[in-house]
């Protein structure tokens, strides 16, 4: 990390977020914010895919956490938020979201915000933590957050970043929370599951991001997934690749905007009631 700036993939993220608001219509994930934030910036020589995926991973969180609220979620944790908008443009009165991200990010991203003149609401905190000397629990706790209340955890774009062990720590973390909370989070199947095409595209994106000091770590297999997630106490786990996905978000497109590949996979799941 360089003090004051976000990590690059976090940039790169939301310059895609911003590019899937110009560039694809209909959109598939609406943030009349998204474009305001990167300074009006769009990424270049873009990949349709890869702005499809950073599109529908954001739109999917958002739908889930629509019924988190409807089940009396009132409270959001946005895991690694990086330059995420959804606290600037919150529907929900009665849900608090917070912020969780490397104290570095957030300082770089409240110096946007104020460029951008985007507002900063009552219903949002910024939760510095870093994971590497700091407690998820105790930096959320000093905050403000509630243990007491079903909550919403919102994990996109971090898994292949951590070691298992970390990945393993937060899934217990939420697991402890009120029965009907829930997490969405975005994950790369293991390289054994993918083509011999699907692999070298895999290869290819590794060195990307290892070269920009952000390497992947961890990728999963989807069946010992679904097993682990029960094992931890978290009940109708749901698991969509591309196929899915298309078939949901982007069915008969003028664009022809799609996802392509088996190797990114979205899933989200609920703490079963009698797990907390």
């Amino acid at each position: 990390m360089v003090e004051g700036r976000p990590s690059k993939t976090a940039w790169r993220v939301a310059m895609r977020r911003a590019a899937h608001q110009i560039l694809d219509i209909p959109p598939v994930f609406v943030d009349p914010l998204a474009v305001r934030i990167v300074e009006g910036q769009t990424a270049e020589n873009d990949l349709a895919p890869f702005r499809a995926f950073m599109a529908v991973r954001s739109r999917y969180s958002e739908d889930r956490l629509a019924e988190a609220v409807a089940r009396g979620a009132t409270q959001c944790v946005v895991l690694g938020a990086g330059l995420d908008t959804f606290a600037y443009r919150n529907p929900y009165a009665d849900l608090h979201v917070f912020e969780v991200d490397h104290p570095s990010t957030q300082v770089w991203k409240r110096h946007r915000l104020d460029q951008a003149g985007i507002h900063i609401p009552a219903s949002m905190t910024f939760v510095p933590v870093d994971f590497e000397t700091q407690s998820l629990r105790e930096e959320l706790g000093g905050a403000g957050f509630r243990f007491d209340r079903i909550t919403f955890f919102s994990w996109l774009g971090v898994v292949p970043y951590l070691t298992d062990e970390a990945f393993e720590s937060t899934l217990r973390f939420i697991a402890s929370m009120p029965g009907d909370s829930g997490v969405v989070f975005d994950y790369g199947a293991t390289r054994e599951s993918l083509s011999p095409r699907e692999q070298a595209a895999r290869d290819a994106l590794s060195a990307r991001v290892a070269a920009a000091g952000e390497p992947f770590q961890l990728f999963l297999d989807p069946n010992e997934l679904s097993a682990r997630l029960e094992a931890l106490g978290f009940g109708e786990p749901e698991d969509l690749g591309a196929p899915e996905l298309n078939s949901r978000y982007f069915h008969d497109r003028a664009d022809g905007l799609k996802l392509v590949g088996g190797g990114g996979h979205l899933l989200s799941a609920r703490v079963a009631t009698d797990a907390a």
